[in-house]
């Protein structure tokens, strides 16, 4: 009898161990399920929109759009105007809107120094046209001769009468698309800049690094 009741006893036992077991095996899961399903049910916070880049402000008064200067240059240039909407963009992204720009032509001739005379009217919105001159020297790898139309677009001009002043060369500022050219001047205190946009005749090698000098007159001296 007391076998028996050993026995029974014996499977009791073994029967409330293995229910412990197996309850303290579910309180020790539930908080890991608990958790995983936290984790699953967590939303991740929506990215915000994309925001492209703000378009261009519309003219002031006293500047021109994109589409004046476009129109201005095909007129002026004519059928060797191709690649000139580029240029000008490129030089509407680099500087803004220009408050001015130049219409004339100009010969150059160079053998590792060189020369450049020009002429044209400054344009402006509200202080009237003005006939302007330029010269200037050049230095660098750069031989050959031109003539060719000019179109200046001038940017942060303070007054007409500022253009009367020297403009340097930016090095590495040539840019070529079509059959024109693009460079910029910028003055000595950094504020005003003129980029030349050039359609030319003629062989021009090389690169160079020079200034123009405008004048209310024409003059062979470059200095």
């Amino acid at each position: 009898m007391r076998c028996v009741q050993i026995s029974t006893l014996s499977q009791n036992l073994a029967i409330r161990l293995a229910l412990a077991s197996m309850l303290l095996a579910g309180l020790v899961a539930a908080p890991a399920g608990a958790q995983q399903t936290a984790d699953t049910s967590s939303e991740v916070p929506p990215e915000p929109p994309a925001v492209s880049s703000p378009a261009l402000p519309p003219p002031r008064a006293n500047q021109y759009s994109s589409n004046e200067i476009i129109d201005a240059g095909h007129h002026f240039f004519g059928g060797i105007s191709h690649g000139l909407a580029s240029i000008v963009e490129k030089s509407v992204s680099q500087w803004g809107l220009p408050n001015g720009y130049v219409l004339g032509e100009e010969a150059s001739g160079a053998f590792i120094g060189g020369l450049r005379y020009g002429e044209g009217t400054l344009y402006t919105r509200n202080a009237g046209d003005v006939r302007v001159f330029w010269q200037g020297p050049s230095l660098g790898f750069d031989y050959g001769a031109d003539g060719a139309h000019t179109m200046m677009l001038v940017y942060n001009l303070p007054q007409a009468g500022a253009i009367f002043d020297r403009f340097l060369g930016v090095a590495g500022s040539a840019y070529f698309i079509g059959g024109l050219g693009m460079t910029t001047l910028t003055s000595a205190d950094g504020h005003t800049v003129v980029v030349p946009i050039r359609s030319g005749l003629g062989l021009r090698l090389g690169a160079n690094l020079g200034y123009l000098k405008f004048t209310e007159r024409p003059t062979w001296n470059p200095f």
